[in-house]
């Protein structure tokens, strides 16, 4: 095998340019998407899966696809890029990879002797990693790799991120392996499927929307005092404003009892189903059989209240729950009612299939989201590496752990934002 001064002579690295690559990398996407062994599948951090990876779950996989929009996930940090890799005489397309760099917090506090503030650092995030089938081994993945860490380290990010599965043995060998990054963060992926009938929510819990203002406000009042949630974005608000964010809603008790502590539950609904499609293989004959069954029953007998499945074996759209907040006695049953509500908004939307939410494993709402078995996932793992040794220190005040990737997970919250999933 050649070193890699002679393959870096044949790949030719450089950004994207819509009008000529547009074509090339949607049939890039589509040659790795057909399930061949080997994908370089990956998501970032707070993104829930990448192009075409494959969730593992009890014999099935669920497959993410990403549509539309090429610069969708990374368009709303302030830098972004996309970069393609060209091989030989002709100048064929045979990799791609993404690239943001963005401020998040880093799941601790700068502390002074009168106050507390989150701290949060320029974070880059590589994802979409796909180089052809039939031009893999030929170190085109290493090479946009450094290119793409180059890119971030450039415009100052402390540390680069990545995620994958515990399944996905390439992508792991060579992330943790060639480049050293650290598994960080294990989020839970939990689903729930969308069907007619209305979720009841107790008539003793209410439910209101929160304006984007009010939204924003509440989160930095329930996410610093804390100071373990990680990942939150710097420009929360935005998000929270964002056209594609349906609504903040906010769930307490109708009459609650004066002698307990005030209880609650908030979370935020996106709608992801025009950016990313999903679908559900590798399912048993017996079970396909069974959800068909149930659908049709459910159509000629509505009374009956079937919870019939969409089917998820062709490709459908999701709504994603971020933001994942719950306090008090009564704080679980309020967001299990929450998520009933959101629940109901998707039913309005014929192109929603399943809500989901990713969630920290030590989050406390992890046990509250309902969620069905089929539909969810443990497999995702975060990977971290420090990108920028002086950016990262100049971020730690003098009796914080200055090195990010060696710290426990949180009890707190793990924010995973929608527009990276």
């Amino acid at each position: 095998m050649g070193s890699e001064e002679e393959i870096s002579m044949v790949i030719r690295v450089r950004e994207f340019i819509m009008e000529k690559d547009l074509t090339a990398v949607e049939e890039l996407e589509r040659r790795c998407q057909v399930g061949l062994s080997g994908d370089q599948g990956d998501r970032t951090s707070g993104d829930g899966s990448g192009n075409g990876k494959k969730k593992k779950k009890r014999g099935m996989s669920l497959h993410v696809e990403q549509i539309g929009d090429p610069f969708a996930r990374v368009r709303h940090a302030p830098d972004h890029v996309m970069l393609v890799a060209e091989y030989g005489e002709e100048d064929e397309v045979v990799g791609v990879i993404k690239a943001c760099v963005r401020m998040v917090s880093r799941g601790n506090t700068t502390s002074s002797s009168k106050t507390k503030k989150r701290k949060f650092v320029k974070m880059a995030c590589l994802l979409g990693l796909r180089v052809s089938p039939t031009h893999r081994r030929l170190g085109i993945a290493t090479v946009l790799v450094r290119r793409a860490e180059a890119w971030c380290a450039a415009r100052g990010a402390a540390y680069a991120t990545m995620a994958t599965t515990a399944s996905n043995a390439p992508s792991l060998a060579l992330f943790a392996g060639r480049f050293a990054y650290a598994p960080f963060r294990r989020p839970l992926f939990l689903g729930h499927p969308v069907h007619r009938h209305r979720a009841r929510v107790p008539r003793a819990h209410r439910v209101m929307q929160l304006p984007p203002p009010l939204a924003a406000a509440a989160y930095t009042a329930l996410l610093s005092p804390t100071g373990a949630a990680e990942f939150v974005p710097a420009d929360l608000p935005a998000l929270l404003a964002h056209k594609l964010t349906l609504g903040t809603c906010l769930a307490i008790e109708r009459n609650p009892d004066p002698a307990l502590p005030l209880s609650f539950a908030v979370l935020s609904i996106w709608d992801a189903t025009r950016s990313l499609r999903l679908r559900v293989s590798g399912a048993p004959p017996l079970l396909r059989a069974s959800l068909a069954a149930a659908r049709e029953l459910d159509r000629h007998a509505p009374w009956l209240r079937v919870p019939s499945v969409p089917d998820v074996f062709r490709p459908f759209g999701t709504y994603l729950l971020y933001g994942l907040h719950m306090s008090g006695p009564e704080g679980p049953a309020l967001l299990r009612s929450l998520c009933r509500h959101a629940h109901n908004v998707a039913r309005n939307n014929p192109a929603c299939a399943v809500v989901a939410a990713d969630v920290g494993p030590n989050d406390p709402v992890a046990a509250a989201v309902p969620h069905w078995p089929r539909f969810s996932c443990d497999d995702d793992v975060w990977c971290i590496k420090k990108l920028n040794a002086a950016t990262a220190n100049s971020n730690a005040s003098d009796d914080d752990d200055d090195d990010w990737t060696t710290t426990a997970p949180p009890a707190g919250v793990l924010f995973v934002d929608p527009r990276e999933f």
